[in-house]
């Protein structure tokens, strides 16, 4: 199944160091990394953007998400294992998850994704914290 794909590739990054532009082939990441990193171990179409600020405005990083061939909004109401959430910390979208689903290591939901702040690829909890957050769901279309 996909999302068990989806899961799994970026589970396979998990704690590989943060780095700002990062991506696996350097063997670090950063968010966007993570998620092309993902898109390419499921065999889905992207465009690398590279050259992006480590703060991006102006909706910048949304328009990049919205210009992906292998990527579809789908309604926050929707969200699947394996969906790509789009998160703000201040007022623009700035950062890139994975969501993982129900794990029963949490007894919770959880997310997957390369955060600054703890200077690698992490998994962990998706609090209401997080989750009050995202601010768009993108899922992953693959041509069969």
């Amino acid at each position: 199944m996909m999302r068990d794909q989806i899961i799994a590739a970026a589970r396979s990054h998990i704690d590989k160091p943060f780095r700002h532009q990062g991506r696996a082939a350097q063997d670090v990441l950063d968010c966007a990394g993570l998620v092309v990193a993902v898109a390419d171990a499921i065999g889905a179409d992207y465009l690398d953007q590279q050259g992006y600020s480590s703060h991006p405005s102006s909706g910048l990083l949304e328009s990049a998400l919205d210009a992906q061939p292998c990527l579809v909004r789908v309604p926050l109401s929707e969200i699947q294992p394996g969906d790509v959430l789009l998160m703000k910390f201040a007022s623009d979208p700035q950062h890139l998850a994975i969501y993982i689903g129900f794990s029963h290591i949490y007894q919770d939901h959880g997310i997957v994704h390369a955060y600054a702040q703890a200077r690698k690829v992490c998994e962990h909890r998706l609090t209401d914290e997080w989750r009050a957050r995202i601010v768009r769901v993108y899922r992953f279309q693959v041509a069969a």
